[in-house]
């Protein structure tokens, strides 16, 4: 894909249409003022490839102009297959189309779908590789998003960029089926390998825990329905008793027992507030019971865990202890080596000492001139920080101001009400009188009318005055003045004539913030660590001393160092590696036992906490809480029985004083045999119907299921752990291959800046990791930001020639991405652009007009109009 014309509209400060067109092959170079725009088309090519049409996210509002409008992007990209016209429009009427010679062939999510196969991927696309924002110069720079995006770009090429990795990994179809297979665990497990919540294993495990409990709970009913069936044969005989005829006439014969009745009555009231007592006293039973079924379920499970976490960190630091013992006995053989070959390496090294101090010297005096300039610049910069500061610090922020508008519209809207309430006065004058009539010594117009807040006197020429008094709480009079009062309050505490002078002052605050932030930013390219560090840096350099060393010859003392180093370095490499698989395990076993006995500690507490509960077991626990629940519903039931069927005690003593009191009595007796009878029918009707048995027998059936999905579970867990590990293993094993290619790439790029150069890659980020130069490794992140925005570039430069080597021809756009390198390497960078510019297009942004123009490439131009 190579891109041709470019046209933007209603585009941040492009509020009519823009085009950058006659984009050609090759290297291409827009070198503009800053704020001409230069910016503003990279977000827009990067969100009309990356950005959906129905997006409106912060970098699609960041894209519309302040009047206001639809951003709409349109570009033109040759491909094998022919040109295409790509456009979108984002808010208002959103809209994505693709044509090619004026035929429309895709829309909407379509033609998203088509742009999204032309660059590549749906992740980032080789903009995470080859696209280089302003101001994000490193190769780790941007948000989590950006950074993501670029590490999957990059794996994409480890898996399609040769034969080779293709062949020794089986690239992409390996990478889809590791990720298959996290995706799987990750929907079963967490990253611990714990049951993960709302995951199959998870919901599996608590099915059967909840069949468990059901089951318990269900056999607990039936016992007690059981229980029931014999107590209402019990209640039925003794109602039975009380209603045969016998022992109504004998009642009846029994008048003179109505004192007896009477207290009946009483005693049945006592009996009420004692089933009250009972109802909370099974309560409390209850919660109890729970409590402690609850406290022993939990302690079960900790020290279920704990046991099979203890053997497990037993077994492993059994299997590092093994493995340490090995690579202990290696790093020794590898030491006794790297003696020799030093012993070896020092005489060759006294030699090109001597020869290295006079080379050392001058290298020094370059570095301090180079720390002596840093310095001052710094200084300046720091200056500009202190002076700007305090222009900020003493002027008033964008609130303040928009306090004091706020006060001055409630003045104004104060003022508006008070005229719209306020009793006017409108002259009609007769022909000749214009004038003639003044209000506080102002002629008033004819026509206009005038507001009268408080009142006034009308002087009329040659007739005399007219008082106006306007109504009692008619209006608000006071409301202007408060308003004014308050305005005046605020510029005031301001020390500030009037807004115009406010608002002046903010921008005078806001201009100083933002060249605070230019310095601040200049300073920390100047000086990362502080103008100490600098001076720091300048002091360790010592001053070139006079040497009268004889010189020794440079090619017999360079080969016979060389020599010797190449034998020190076998042997000094094969012992770091020695030492580093060494430290590594020794560190591996110090965490392994630290973790076993964690896991020790972890099971004696869980077991001290089961010993705790005695010979209490979840079976005996759950049946007392069930005999206790059952208990709280019967006490619950004879309660409401007693409050709702209790004999009326003033009742009691009207048939004792008519003679019936032993035949209420017994009426009364009965009536609380019948609701309990009643009840009891309700409760086993309810339990037969609810066919307690027979769920008892299906939920025993439905819990041996739910064991079995569990255990196949488990299984499958421990199936997608080995696996997941095997493939790992097999792609970092790939990775190294990956790099071989990438290197070869490169290295021509990094020899026009230092000869002889190389890099080393991370394993994870397939990032360079430290730069080696004149036989040393230095880190990236201790570069110089110009050597880091250098080597960065140069990786790009790389990677996108790999891309366009494996069919994918991405655009290289760089935004202003050389702003720390000085003139010399600047132009060396310049070769390394039109180096890669024979296969690819690049497009280069950058504001620094006069550095640029030795570039060379096809000078490009913003025209305004549509293309």
């Amino acid at each position: 894909m190579k891109l041709r014309t470019i046209t933007l509209n209603n585009v941040r400060r492009f509020t009519a249409p823009v085009t950058l067109a006659q984009i050609g092959d090759g290297l291409n170079v827009l070198s503009e003022p800053n704020e001409h725009g230069k910016s503003t088309l990279f977000d827009a090519i990067h969100a009309l490839f990356f950005k959906a049409y129905g997006a409106n996210d912060k970098e699609i509002k960041a894209l519309k102009p302040h009047a206001g409008g639809a951003p709409e992007v349109t570009i033109e990209v040759e491909t094998p297959e022919g040109r295409f016209v790509i456009f979108k429009r984002w808010t208002s009427k959103a809209q994505a189309t693709v044509h090619k010679g004026g035929t429309l062939i895709a829309q909407a999510d379509a033609a998203e779908a088509w742009i999204s196969n032309l660059t590549g991927t749906g992740a980032g696309g080789p903009s995470g590789l080859v696209w280089v924002r302003q101001g994000l110069t490193g190769l780790t720079d941007g948000s989590k998003n950006e950074q993501a995006a670029a590490l999957e770009a990059r794996r994409d090429l480890m898996s399609s960029v040769s034969e080779e990795v293709e062949a020794m990994t089986g690239g992409r179809r390996m990478d889809a089926a590791l990720a298959r297979c996290k995706t799987e665990l990750a929907q079963l497990a967490t990253a611990t390998g714990q049951k993960k919540a709302g995951g199959a294993w998870r919901t599996a495990f608590d099915r059967v825990e909840e069949l468990r409990a059901q089951k318990a709970e269900l056999a607990a009913t039936a016992l007690a329905l059981h229980s029931a069936l014999q107590d209402r044969q019990k209640k039925r005989r003794a109602l039975a008793e009380l209603a045969d005829p016998a022992a109504t006439a004998a009642r009846k014969d029994r008048l003179d027992a109505a004192t007896a009745a009477h207290q009946e009555a009483a005693r049945h009231a006592e009996q009420v507030e004692n089933a009250a007592r009972k109802v909370a006293a099974a309560k409390l039973a209850v919660t109890a019971a729970r409590t402690r079924l609850d406290a022993l379920r939990a302690a079960q499970t900790e020290r279920d865990a704990a046991a099979q976490a203890a053997a497990q960190t037993a077994v492993d630091r059994s299997a590092i202890s093994a493995r340490f013992a090995a690579a202990q006995e290696a790093a020794n053989t590898a030491q006794t080596r790297l003696d020799g070959a030093e012993v070896a390496l020092r005489g060759a090294q006294a030699d090109q000492a001597r020869l290295d101090r006079q080379t050392a010297a001058r290298a020094g005096a370059q570095r301090r001139a180079e720390l002596t300039t840093r310095i001052a610049e710094a200084e300046a910069a720091r200056a500009v920080i202190e002076t700007h500061a305090a222009t900020a610090k003493a002027e008033p922020d964008r609130a303040a101001v928009q306090r004091l508008e706020q006060l001055a519209a409630a003045l104004s809207t104060a003022r508006a009400t008070r005229d719209a309430l306020a009793t006017q006065v409108i002259v009609t004058y007769a022909a000749g009188r214009g004038g003639a009539v003044q209000l506080d010594g102002a002629a008033l117009d004819g026509g206009t009318p005038y507001p009268i807040p408080r009142g006034g006197v009308l002087q009329i020429a040659g007739l005399g005055d007219v008082e106006i008094r306007p109504g009692a709480g008619a209006q608000d009079t006071d409301a202007v003045p408060q308003a004014q009062q308050a305005l005046a309050q605020a510029l005031a505490a301001l020390d500030l004539p009037d807004i115009a002078t406010a608002r002046a002052a903010a921008d005078v605050r806001a201009q100083a913030v933002t060249a605070t932030g230019e310095a601040r930013a200049r300073l920390d390219a100047l000086a990362p660590g502080g103008i100490d560090a600098l001076r720091e840096a300048l002091a360790q350099i010592p001053a070139a001393a006079a040497t009268e060393e004889a010189p020794l010859d440079l090619a017999t003392t360079a080969a016979q160092l060389a020599a010797a180093q190449d034998a020190a370095a076998a042997a000094q490499s094969v012992s770091r590696t020695a030492a580093e698989a060494l430290a590594s395990l020794r560190a591996e076993l110090a965490g392994a036992e630290v973790a076993r006995q964690a896991a020790q500690d972890r099971l004696a507490r869980a077991e001290a906490a089961m010993a705790g509960f005695g010979t209490d077991t979840e079976a005996g626990l759950a049946q007392v809480m069930s005999t206790a629940q059952a208990e709280l519903a019967e006490a619950e039931a004879a309660h409401a029985a007693q409050s709702t069927d209790a004999p009326d005690l003033a009742g009691a003593e009207a048939a004792l004083a008519r003679a019936t009191s032993i035949e209420a009595a017994a009426h009364a007796e009965i009536a609380q045999l019948r609701p309990q009878i009643a009840t009891l029918d309700e409760r086993i009707a309810i339990g037969a119907g609810d066919a307690v048995e027979e769920r008892l027998a299906e939920c025993t059936q439905q819990l041996a299921a739910a064991e079995q999905t569990l255990t196949r579970y488990d299984h499958e867990v421990a199936v997608l752990q080995r696996l997941a590990a095997a493939l790992t293993d097999a792609r970092v094993a790939a990775r190294e291959r990956y790099f071989a290619p990438v290197a070869a790439e490169l290295k021509p790029l990094l020899h026009l800046l230092w000869p002889q150069a190389d890099l080393t890659w991370t394993q994870d980020t397939l990032l360079p990791e430290k730069l080696i130069r004149d036989g040393q490794e230095e880190p990236l992140d201790i570069l110089s930001g110009g050597t880091q925005e250098q080597i960065a570039l140069l990786v790009r430069l790389a990677f996108a020639r790999m891309l366009e080597r494996g069919g994918q021809h991405a655009p290289v756009l760089l935004d202003d991405a050389l702003v720390y390198t000085d003139d010399d390497r600047i132009e060396r960078m310049f070769d390394a652009l039109h180096r890669q510019a024979g296969d690819l297009q690049i497009i280069v942004f950058s504001c620094r007009q006069r550095a640029f123009r030795d570039l060379g490439g096809t000078r490009l131009q913003l025209q305004h109009g549509a293309a």
